[in-house]
C-alpha cells in the first residue's frame, strides 16, 4: 500500500508539481560540466532479462559498426538464471573489436526487475564522458557512433537524444527476425527494410544520452528509495521520467542517423499471471498504435 502511494507520488512529482532540488539539490551547473573534445569516450548501458534474441543484434551492430571517433564500454546487466542471456554474452566476450570493451555486470534477479538500480549503479561508477542508457532491442547501425561522436563534441548538456529512430512494428513471437535471434549465439546483422522511421520528441528510456559529470553527481534516480527498491517481478519503468525531472531536462535532440529499433508484442517481463499478461500485451498493442497514428511515421 505505502509503495503505491509513492509510486503515485513521485509520477505526479515527475510532471513538474514538485521542485527537483527537493530530491536532488546536487545536479552540477552547467558551466561545472567539462565540454569534452577529441576522441571521447561513451558508456552504452543495456539490461537483460529473457531478451537474448534481441540483445544479439545490439551487441552485434557493435561488432559490425565498430566506431572509429570514440572508445564504447558495451554495459549489460544480467541475471545468471537467464542461462540463454549468459551464453550470448560469454560468446560475445570472445569477439576483439577496436574501440569496444565489454562489460558484463550480473545482479540478482530482483534488482534486475527494477531497471533504474543497475542504471544506478553505471551511472556512479561510469569513467566515460557520456553514457547512453538503453534498451536491449535497439541497435547502432553503420555510422551512429561516429556521428554521435561529433555532435558531443564541446557539449555540456545533461541530457541528449537522437531526434529520430528507425523501428519495426510489433512484432510476434513467432517473426523470423525473433527467432533468428532465437538461434544459437552468433554476430547476427539485421534486415533494416521492415523498419521505418519515426521523429521523437523527448528522452525516452532508451533514447537518453546523460552527460558524465552529471551521471556521476547524481547517479540514476538514487535518492528515491522506491526505484533503488529490489522487486519480485518486472517492475514498470517510471524512473525513466522521473530521471528527466530530476535533470531538469526533457532532452536536447541531436542529429545522430542509424538508430534502429526492434519493438515486439511480447514482453520477457509480462509472466505470472496469464490472465494478466494477455490483458497487457493487449493494451501494448493499443498504445503502441495510439502513440504511431498520433506522432505519424516519418518516410
Amino acid at each position: 500500500m505505502w509503495n503505491s502511494i509513492l509510486l503515485a507520488f513521485f509520477r505526479f512529482a515527475a510532471s513538474g508539481w514538485v521542485p527537483a532540488r527537493w530530491f536532488e539539490p546536487h545536479l552540477p551547473p552547467e558551466e561545472r560540466r567539462a565540454a569534452k573534445t577529441g576522441h571521447l569516450k561513451l558508456e552504452v548501458v543495456s539490461h537483460c532479462w529473457n531478451y537474448s534474441h534481441f540483445l544479439v543484434y545490439q551487441l552485434s551492430s557493435l561488432v559490425l559498426f565498430p566506431p572509429s571517433k570514440l572508445d564504447v564500454t558495451m554495459t549489460v546487466f544480467y541475471s545468471p538464471e537467464d542461462t540463454k542471456t549468459g551464453e550470448l554474452l560469454a560468446f560475445f566476450e570472445k569477439q576483439e573489436v577496436p574501440g569496444v570493451t565489454w562489460n558484463w555486470q550480473p545482479i540478482p534477479k530482483q534488482q534486475l526487475f527494477r531497471r533504474g538500480i543497475g542504471r544506478n549503479k553505471a551511472a556512479l561508477a561510469t569513467q566515460c564522458d557520456w553514457v547512453w542508457f538503453t534498451d536491449c532491442d535497439l541497435m547502432f547501425r553503420e555510422g551512429t557512433l561516429d556521428a554521435l561522436a561529433e555532435a558531443l563534441q564541446g557539449r555540456r548538456d545533461a541530457l541528449l537524444f537522437p531526434s529520430r529512430e528507425h523501428t519495426t512494428d510489433l512484432l510476434a513471437a513467432d517473426n523470423p527476425m525473433l527467432q533468428a535471434g532465437s538461434a544459437e549465439p552468433q554476430v547476427l546483422d539485421i534486415n533494416t527494410t521492415s523498419f521505418t522511421s519515426r521523429d521523437i520528441s523527448k528522452a525516452t528510456g532508451p533514447l537518453q544520452i546523460a552527460h558524465g559529470d552529471v551521471c556521476r553527481a547524481v547517479g540514476y534516480c538514487r535518492n528515491i528509495g522506491l526505484y533503488q527498491q529490489p522487486v519480485e517481478s518486472f517492475a514498470k519503468c517510471h524512473e525513466d521520467r522521473a530521471f528527466r525531472w530530476l535533470l531538469r531536462s526533457q532532452g536536447t535532440p541531436i542529429d545522430v542517423p542509424g538508430v534502429f529499433r526492434i519493438r515486439h508484442v511480447s514482453k520477457g517481463r509480462y509472466t505470472g499471471n496469464t490472465a494478466r499478461s494477455k490483458f497487457r500485451t493487449k493494451l501494448r498493442v493499443w498504445q503502441s498504435r495510439w502513440r504511431d497514428r498520433k506522432q505519424g511515421k516519418g518516410s
